[in-house]
């Protein structure tokens, strides 16, 4: 037989409501020996908040039963029961009411009440989940006003179950939105082992999921925890590194958290309260400020509702039956009504003020809020059923309910119906889960000038609205010893720009290293998870945050090298024009006639084309100029060589003719001349019309690396490698037979050592393109042409000062030299 109501407050209805609020924070002990027959001991620990929730439920019932525009001719009757915060007295209560068994109305003796059709309540979701899953035996539907737990709005479980408290789900993607939009990537996590905490911080966890918060610690305080448990809570919350921490708890379990918080004097976190106790005024004493002072918090949307103070502030325990009435009068006034307890005795005539107590606290009206709306949503439930046309009912052939015979199935369909305004001007109706619009204001803890606690709103969040959270950063006070400066909270700090992140292994995503990004990667923010490859022709710059245009190098005429190359061409170029014009001018003397005029201003024009044909390696390569500088330098130092070639044959010939019999000079006339040189550079000519025709030299573009990154090598390309290894080899064959020739002819009497100038001259030549091509192969880039250009320059200057050098040194120092005495002297 189910055992009488601890304590309860009766007043009689056409319909009546049932309601549970802990009014007492302690149940009596269970006598589990069985010996002693068992004693209805009383509940202990006076909640004057919970008292405050009971006389609410009370108004509500008394405004609307005023009301003549709602429920009219009806009135509302309640049945208020005490839980005692105990999940069996809870359930001790809901089935007295449901079944209909005695209840003890303190002075007004036992009586027999009517069974109640709904019920409001309970305050926590663990009771609410087994009231819930008791009387859904009986189809009697649940309003909580506080319970928030999200497994509550699985209707396939609890199909009756609704709330006027927002779902867990609500607020923890609110508390996962503040994390984000703080940038709080390090928290830490604290919850309750209990159905409200289990299922608050795994929504929590799921909104966090796939963001970049990351959960350094997750503390869980267990059921019956004892003072070595909260030590060791306490200990990793001081020594984590996360200054920010995140709690879903009930009131009483952070009430004992924040003491052994306090007493350890931890006062570098900033805390995140959720909703069950952001404004519980024994947390916010003065004994706890230095610690949770600038504590953020959700809390469902506060509201003024008019009338209540002084509804609350009017009890009197000689007035009113209500057993709870002298417990408060005693806990307020700290009086006593039994003599002999070595306190005051109470009067019965002491005025309890609006406001100085918490049971008349009426500045945070949050769920007492949600005990009105409660009420109210029943109200208009009835109001409708009330309102029902025969015949066009919701139930079978469109009956209507008998109200006077209400069963609970039917109140629980018009509760799904419900969709109304209350008397504060605000919407109410339920969803499909049986949830209400949720919406939240942020809490911040300030210190007044007084030193206590004031609950300020710095913003909101709606989530009928998207998700939408707001929040004043001017008027928030932060906690964690930074009052006026966000809290900064990493595991690792961000990486910057030019660098990535690579997770440390078994860590969380948040702790991570810093690691440069590779030669032609960048990142343009902070904090990038990788590094993005440069689009083609670009590379990254020296700090790897942005992708320049590859650096594109060729040997130009604004390079210190390309203009000291091109003052060494010219400056060769103008000394073979000054060498040319002193042989002009002086072509009657001796000198220049002995030494074939013609082919010494034949020779002296090639070399100049030489010099000049070293020009056409400097600058931009295109297609012009890779024909142009190839097929120039091949036809001019063939004209070069032949024309050496030539004389150097005319000095072996006009030694040897000497001889009797021999007249071999007709041989090497100047017509010979003329026409060995032409054919021996025609020869040239043809090579390299063929090149050019079958496989000429084109602009081509190389990549090189060196230490500033990839380099774009803009270079012409040989084409035919036969065709150009042709044009080379036929310099070089005619450059080896010249030298050996003139080596022949070195001793031969000439006054003028021509031969021997012409010996020296060749080996400088021979060992200058020699020596060309492995600094060839192996300089990088725009040197690669520097070097041909130097080989080019190194061979005309050889050439140049050997051969001619003597030659202007007689005709403009010795000029008596020049005569033909001296010519003939040997």
């Amino acid at each position: 037989m189910v055992e009488s109501i601890p304590g309860s407050v009766y007043k009689a209805g056409d319909v009546v409501i049932g309601g549970l609020f802990p009014v007492h924070l302690k149940a009596p002990q269970p006598e589990l020996d069985f010996r002693h027959e068992k004693v209805n001991a009383p509940c202990e620990i006076f909640n004057q908040r919970a008292y405050r929730w009971l006389q609410v439920m009370v108004f509500a019932v008394e405004e609307i039963n005023n009301n003549s525009n709602l429920l009219p001719n009806f009135t509302l009757g309640y049945l208020a029961a005490d839980t005692c915060l105990a999940e069996s007295t809870t359930l001790l209560s809901a089935m007295a009411m449901v079944t209909g068994q005695e209840v003890h109305l303190g002075n007004s003796g036992c009586g027999s009440v009517p069974a109640v059709p709904v019920i409001v309540g309970d305050t926590f979701t663990s009771s609410s989940i087994v009231v819930a899953n008791t009387l859904g035996v009986f189809d009697l539907p649940m309003v909580s006003y506080a319970a928030s737990c999200v497994c509550l709005s699985d209707k396939r479980r609890y199909p009756l179950f609704f709330r006027t408290m927002p779902s867990d789900a609500a607020q923890a993607w609110a508390m996962a939105e503040l994390l984000r939009v703080m940038g709080w990537t390090w928290v830490g996590l604290v919850s309750a082992d209990d159905d409200f905490g289990r299922s608050g911080i795994q929504m929590l966890l799921d909104a966090l999921r796939g963001t970049e918060v990351c959960v350094a610690y997750h503390e869980v305080i267990p059921r019956g925890y004892s003072k070595m448990t909260m030590q060791r809570i306490v200990e990793t919350i001081q020594k984590s590194t996360a200054r920010v921490v995140a709690t879903f708890l009930i009131d009483q379990d952070a009430k004992a958290l924040f003491e052994e918080v306090v007493y350890n004097n931890v006062t570098d976190k900033q805390w995140i309260a959720n909703d069950a106790w952001v404004t519980y005024g024994p947390i916010s004493s003065p004994h706890n400020i230095p610690t949770l002072a600038g504590t953020i918090g959700f809390a469902v949307r506060r509201i003024d509702i008019p009338g209540l103070g002084a509804f609350l502030a009017r009890i009197n325990p000689s007035l009113t039956s209500d057993p709870f009435t002298k417990e408060l009068w005693e806990t307020v006034f700290g009086c006593s009504f039994s003599p002999g307890l070595g306190r005051t005795l109470c009067t019965g005539s002491e005025i309890i003020g609006i406001g100085e107590s918490l049971y008349t606290d009426v500045a945070q009206l949050r769920i007492t809020y949600n005990v009105y709306k409660a009420v109210y949503a029943i109200a208009y439930a009835i109001n409708n059923m009330l309102a029902c046309e025969s015949g066009k009912g919701p139930f079978l052939e469109g009956q209507c309910p008998d109200v006077w015979r209400l069963q609970p199935v039917q109140i629980a369909h018009y509760l799904r119906e419900v969709n109304f305004t209350t008397p504060l001007k605000e919407w109410m109706n339920f969803d499909e889960s049986g949830d209400p619009p949720a919406s939240y204001d942020i809490i911040n803890w300030h210190v007044t000038a007084q030193g206590t606690i004031e609950y300020v709103t710095v913003g909101h969040f709606v989530s009928s609205q998207g998700s939408d959270l707001h929040i004043d950063m001017d008027r928030v006070v932060w906690g964690g010893g930074s009052r006026h400066q966000v809290p900064v909270t990493m595991c690792s700090s961000p990486c910057p720009a030019g660098m990535r992140k690579a997770l440390q292994k078994g860590r969380p995503v948040c702790c991570f290293d810093c690691l440069p990004c590779a030669g032609g990667e960048i990142s343009s923010k902070a904090g990038s998870l990788e590094c993005i490859r440069c689009p083609e022709r670009f590379w990254s710059n020296s700090n790897h945050t942005a992708c320049i245009p590859q650096q594109v190098d060729f040997l130009s005429y604004n390079d210190t090298m390309g203009v000291v190359l091109s003052i060494v061409s010219g400056a060769g170029a103008a000394l073979t024009a000054a060498t040319f014009a002193t042989f002009l001018y002086h072509r009657q003397t001796p000198l220049v006639r002995a030494n074939n005029s013609e082919v010494s201003f034949m020779l002296l024009l090639s070399l100049k084309l030489c010099f000049l044909c070293a020009l056409a390696f400097i600058g931009q390569p295109v297609t012009w100029s890779c024909m142009l500088r190839h097929t120039l330098l091949g036809i001019s130092f063939v004209s070069c060589i032949s024309c050496l070639l030539s004389r150097t044959v005319v000095v072996l010939v006009a030694f040897r003719s000497t001889l009797p019999g021999k007249n071999r000079m007709r041989y090497v006339g100047p017509a010979q001349q003329r026409l060995g040189i032409s054919i021996c550079t025609l020869v040239q000519v043809l090579i390299c019309v063929l090149w050019l025709t079958l496989s000429p030299p084109q602009p081509a573009e190389r990549d090189i690396m060196d230490i500033w990154g990839p380099k774009i090598i803009l270079e012409c390309a040989t084409g035919s490698v036969v065709g150009f290894s042709l044009a080379l080899g036929y310099i070089g064959l005619l450059a080896f037979v010249c030298l050996i020739l003139a080596f022949l002819a070195r001793k031969l009497p000439d006054n003028f050592n021509e031969a021997k100038l012409i010996t020296f001259s060749m080996l400088i030549f021979c060992a200058v393109w020699v020596a060309f091509v492995p600094a060839y192969i192996t300089s990088p880039g725009k040197y690669t042409v520097a070097v041909e250009i130097f080989a080019i320059l190194a061979s005309s200057y050889g050439l140049l000062f050997c051969i001619f050098a003597p030659k202007c040194f007689i005709i403009l120092l010795r000029p008596e030299k020049n005569t033909k005495k001296c010519m003939m002297a040997r």
